[in-house]
């Protein structure tokens, strides 16, 4: 009951704009096949016919130019492997059925944004003259984030081959997608937060996912204002710091670092209390040039401040994002 009733209306329309931040799109109509889904034992018993809409955001403008399949998303594998997942399952929601598809589409296609509707060509419903279904949208990141828990912070995806190999100090590391990024490239991972059940959650996260060389320490680094507990001299390869600002901290970070450690920063700037009212007061946010300013002592790798997209929440954020070295006797003159 698996193979297609009839072949699907497999429309591709792949729109190609000169702007660079449209996607192009491909659009597979009304593709269907025999599968079993119901709330009931009985609905589910019979292989229902169900049709799926998909409209996929890749990066294929090239092939536009060059002609080479090998450079845009073969439709027919889509549809083929969509076809033989869908007729294999035995879901009592659409929703699931949904879920399993989108799934397999971000495994083996290299496709950025998902939109599908999914639906009962028949419903099982006296009233209902048409179709019955669901449609989802879903961007690569939010189903890694689904599946995952939340993405590391672009930017240190960015600069990770800049970060020296050895041991790590993730500063307010909360329940630690930074950490469990580094753990998972084999790095060892110290992470500093005053959450302790926060932290409990990154060591069951870890314990999960089956990787070691994680430690965790509660510390509240703003227990006294004044005085900032040390972190140790000379300690770490790699200090991390994203989406949190105690300025009296700097000269411990700093400390910490081994010679030709790096320091890696990203925040908010004041552009963002302005433009996007948070965070809820000014002073958690750096005024232009100030990281600079507060890490003076480092050699500055990278610098740049503006409005950036995932390093924190749904949307763009103006932040400031910096990589610095101390100085030490390989570090180049």
């Amino acid at each position: 009951m698996g193979h297609l009733r009839s072949p699907p209306c497999l429309t591709v329309r792949k729109a190609i704009h000169d702007n660079a931040a449209m996607a192009e799109r491909i659009i597979i109509e009304r593709l269907e096949f025999y599968g079993h889904c119901g709330v009931t034992e009985d609905e589910r018993r019979k292989a229902q016919l169900i049709a799926v809409d998909l409209e996929l955001e890749a990066s294929v403008a090239s092939a536009a130019l060059s002609d080479r399949l090998d450079e845009t998303i073969d439709y027919a594998q889509v549809a083929d492997r969509l076809v033989a997942l869908g007729a294999s399952l035995d879901c009592k929601l659409l929703e699931a059925m949904a879920e399993q598809l989108i799934g397999l589409v971000f495994a083996e296609f290299p496709v950025d944004r998902i939109r599908i509707w999914i639906r009962k060509l028949h419903a099982p419903l006296a009233m209902v003259a048409g179709s019955v279904g669901v449609r989802f949208e879903r961007t690569r990141a939010a189903h890694h984030a689904r599946r995952e828990g939340p993405m590391p912070a672009p930017f240190l995806v960015q600069q990770l081959d800049r970060l020296p190999k050895g041991r790590v100090l993730d500063v307010a590391a909360g329940r630690g997608r930074h950490a469990l990024h580094l753990l998972s490239h084999g790095m060892l991972v110290d992470a500093l937060d005053r959450d302790k059940e926060a932290l409990a959650a990154l060591e069951a996260t870890a314990q999960a996912r089956h990787v070691t060389g994680l430690t965790t320490r509660v510390l509240d680094l703003e227990q006294d204002p004044d005085r900032p507990p040390s972190l140790g001299e000379a300690c770490y390869d790699v200090i991390l710091v994203f989406f949190y600002l105690h300025r009296p901290l700097f000269p411990s970070l700093m400390e910490a670092l081994k010679p030709n450690g790096v320091l890696l920063y990203e925040t908010f700037t004041i552009d963002n209390y302005f433009r996007r009212e948070h965070p809820r007061r000014w002073e958690f946010c750096l005024a232009h040039n100030e990281l600079l300013r507060l890490t003076s002592p480092l050699r500055v790798l990278h610098y740049d401040e503006g409005e950036h997209n995932g390093g924190h929440g749904t949307g763009p954020s103006y932040t400031a994002r910096l990589v610095a070295q101390k100085a030490g006797p390989e570090t180049p003159p």
